[in-house]
């Protein structure tokens, strides 16, 4: 077979049928190469989608991302109620302080005392109870904002303190 393009050109056919030939065998070795690589990363990618278990990754996300918008609702909830139980305990009594004092001369063993009970905010009572030989006198003031409006006793005043300040004291009832 004689052809004149390649006549002119100066190229043997032979030569031409020999280079595609290798070039066709370089190709088939190329693509089974590659077919190769494929199955590989294939078989790799079904063993990551497989997950634990045998379910599916994708399944698997899915349930955590619905497990993490349940725990999201629940930490709101909690936020909600601790904010709650915050406003709360801000109303209860959380501070107390005491005084011991004998109120009348004569009397021993400090019978008498002033007790201070107040919340978060400082509001509460002074309880002051004295006793005397025959009888027990209690009275009670109340305190707003850390302030009373009737005049107070050096014993309710330092009970009142006591209670206020009470870390100074080291009297911490919270614990």
């Amino acid at each position: 077979m004689k052809s004149k393009m390649l006549e002119n050109i100066g190229i043997d056919p032979g030569y031409l049928f020999l280079i595609m030939f290798v070039m066709i065998v370089l190709l088939f070795f190329f693509t089974f190469s590659i077919n190769m690589k494929y199955n590989r990363l294939k078989n790799s990618y079904n063993r990551l989608m497989k997950g634990k278990y045998g379910k599916n990754l994708e399944e698997e996300l899915n349930q955590k991302i619905l497990q993490l918008g349940k725990m999201t609702e629940k930490t709101e909830e909690f936020e909600k109620e601790l904010k709650e139980i915050s406003q709360q305990i801000k109303q209860s009594y959380q501070k107390a302080g005491i005084v011991r004092y004998n109120a009348f001369d004569g009397m021993e063993h400090k019978l008498s005392f002033a007790f201070t009970l107040l919340d978060g905010n400082n509001n509460g009572v002074i309880l002051n109870v004295m006793h005397t030989q025959e009888r027990c006198y209690t009275y009670m003031k109340e305190i707003i904002k850390g302030q009373s409006f009737i005049q107070l006793s050096e014993e309710e005043s330092d009970s009142l303190d006591r209670a206020i300040f009470q870390e100074a004291y080291g009297l911490d009832f919270q614990k």
